[in-house]
């Protein structure tokens, strides 16, 4: 099954291909990205974007990952990725993004997490969405907030970030809110 593009006012959500690698490493290579972020290693090294967006394809179509990469409409530049890890046993999918640095504060990634949820629920079967962020990184609670997810608690000590335990806090959306 191939992987839908989604648009959104200003956003097209599509499949990441081979030619975002350069511009996936420059942006999700940033320290600060990855020093907001569960997920995004530092330094982000020579081949990992492209390991990455190889393995999306066949993550889709095994129903275990739908990730987009978040463009704008009007010049098609890439500015981040937003996706959901689907867990089908427990019909439960888990929300991640990022963006970079300089399209922060502009609601993009708002828009574009807004888009796969509403995608999510119907598409992909789930029954859940949940999203973890770092304490610490309160403008990512904001976009949960904004999304209509509920704020169901905090891991204390959960995350082990560069030499510091850090505590994390859960959010989740079920398709019945």
């Amino acid at each position: 099954m191939n992987q839908p593009t989604l648009t959104t006012e200003r956003l097209i959500l599509r499949p990441f291909c081979l030619e975002d690698a350069e511009d996936v490493q420059r942006l999700a290579g940033d320290r600060a990205i990855a020093d907001t972020t569960l997920n995004v290693p530092h330094p982000y090294q020579d081949g990992f974007a492209e390991n990455w967006i190889g393995s999306h394809a066949a993550k889709y179509d095994a129903h275990e990952l739908a990730v987009f990469a978040i463009t704008l409409s009007s010049c098609k530049t890439l500015i981040g990725s937003v996706g959901v890890t689907i867990s089908s046993e427990f019909q439960r999918g888990s929300l991640g993004y990022w963006i970079g640095v300089p399209f922060w504060g502009q609601g993009y990634c708002t828009e574009a997490a807004r888009s796969v949820v509403a995608f999510a629920f119907p598409t992909l079967k789930l029954h859940r969405v949940e999203a973890q962020y770092l304490a610490r990184n309160s403008a990512s609670g904001r976009i949960m907030e904004k999304i209509g997810m509920t704020r169901e608690g905090i891991l204390r000590g959960h995350a082990f970030r560069w030499g510091k335990h850090e505590d994390v806090v859960v959010y989740g959306k079920l398709v019945t809110d």
